[in-house]
């Protein structure tokens, strides 16, 4: 194929407008907790060719994915927080009767919240916290009647099969 034939084809349709300096806003973005329709927004591209940059730039990928998780990881740190317990640093703000402020720092205790337990353990330990019962119905009336139905039916003669000769 010509050159000239070739460079045609490479300008038929919208080019994508990348630049490697999206690869630092990418990072900053995705260790924010960013999605890829967000990247998309931020870089004025469809979701589309942002999949396209991500499979065409390889360094553009690694910065994507080596920075989503710094933000799972810090909404798993927040979760285990919240479901233990924690304290931090605060301030009362005191106004006396004359209007003068006065701040005064302390040391606040959050407590363990019960919703968040359950949603780390049912995630952790899905076999001991998951919300489906399991029915053994060993013992419960309509399986005896069950049973003994079933019983009663392959007690019943059966007609034997027509012979396929006759």
């Amino acid at each position: 194929m010509s050159e000239e034939l070739q460079g045609q084809r490479r300008s038929v349709g919208r080019p994508t407008e990348y630049r490697t300096e999206y690869i630092a806003r990418a990072k900053e973005m995705c260790a924010g907790g960013a999605t890829d329709m967000e990247l998309a927004d931020e870089f004025d591209v469809s979701i589309q060719t942002l999949y396209n940059w991500r499979a065409k730039y390889p360094e553009f990928l690694e910065a994507i994915k080596t920075n989503k998780p710094i933000a799972d990881e810090r909404v798993e740190r927040s979760l285990f927080e919240r479901a233990t317990g924690y304290e931090r640093d605060s301030v009362k703000i005191f106004c006396d009767k004359d209007g003068r402020v006065t701040e005064v720092p302390f040391r606040e205790y959050v407590p363990p919240d019960s919703t968040a337990m359950i949603f780390w353990l049912k995630n952790r330990k899905p076999k001991e916290w998951r919300d489906k019962a399991e029915l053994n119905l060993t013992g419960d009336p309509l399986s005896e009647l069950l049973k003994e139905f079933k019983r009663e039916y392959d007690e019943i003669p059966k007609a034997d099969a027509p012979d396929a000769n006759s």
